[in-house]
């Protein structure tokens, strides 16, 4: 039978609409979309602070490597790969941290010790979260020790609350709870403004923020079993900062502060793996 022409219009009409009805679908949804990013609340305008000669360059260098990769896990996906699975026996330990962790000499301190630096300089507590399946679970240690937050307090990559760097601590701590990996917390460490090279370090990292945020850890280390490595308590002088003589820039330690810090770090990762 051979339809007449009404029936042939109505019918390609039919048709057109089963067709057209998806890409109606898509646009109708992208204006919804478009509607709601048109009503959500304004983007809170920020000022941006003077960072100084040599941290605003590098700052401005580091944010659009950041856009692409916040947690900047492509800087030891390398090593990651080449590493070979912990063998039989194998008491591994991964450091992961901030410039501190990263200028430790893991070898020197720890000889013939299975330690693995993760330390990334400049670092903020929410990028280890990002990087700590790939740095730290992936590698299958034994024990993670962690000495982080110091950048936080400086908001040198974004403004963070005491709580929400404790929400960081929390959720690397969970990550490794999961995984069976034991967990040390360090201490963050003191800071002075000694040095022509410190002198602006007090302004930028308050000592009594990094005091609250250990009481904060020690407290968390005790309530879920961790080890808490008391750097803080071996570094500091009467005044309650970095003692003089182990620092040059107020933040980083130097040779002989790390040689405090190695026999503490290795006290409590013997009594996460006695825990474990």
């Amino acid at each position: 039978m051979i339809p007449n022409r009404g029936t042939a219009i109505i019918g390609a009409i039919a048709l057109a609409s089963l067709f057209h009805a998806p890409f109606a679908d898509a646009v109708a949804a992208d204006r919804a979309a478009e509607q709601v990013f048109r009503n959500s609340p304004p983007r809170r305008e920020v000022k941006e602070r003077d960072w100084g000669p040599w941290l605003g360059p590098f700052r401005e260098k580091l944010v659009p490597s950041l856009m692409q990769d916040f947690g900047e896990r492509y800087l030891y996906a390398p090593a990651n790969a080449a590493l070979e699975p912990p063998r039989s026996g194998e008491k591994r330990v991964v450091f992961l941290g901030d410039s501190i962790t990263d200028r430790w000499d893991l070898k020197r301190s720890f000889p013939d010790k299975s330690y693995i630096n993760r330390g990334i300089g400049s670092q903020v507590t929410a990028q280890m979260v990002l990087r700590f399946q790939q740095d730290v679970v992936a590698l299958h240690p034994r024990v993670v020790v962690i000495l982080a937050g110091v950048n936080d307090v400086q908001g040198f990559l974004q403004r963070e609350t005491v709580e929400t760097i404790e929400q960081n601590y929390t959720a690397m701590a969970d990550m490794a709870d999961r995984h069976g990996i034991a967990v040390v917390f360090g201490s963050l460490l003191p800071v002075n403004n000694y040095t022509e090279q410190a002198k602006d370090v007090l302004s930028e990292r308050d000592p009594a923020e990094l005091r609250a945020l250990n009481d904060w850890l020690k407290g968390f280390c005790a309530g879920r079993g961790y080890a808490y490595a008391d750097y803080y308590s071996a570094l500091v002088d009467d005044k309650g900062l970095m003692k003089r003589d182990l620092t040059i820039d107020g933040i980083h330690p130097l040779r002989a502060g790390y040689a405090i810090m190695a026999p503490i770090a290795e006290a409590a990762i013997g009594q996460a793996l006695d825990a474990r």
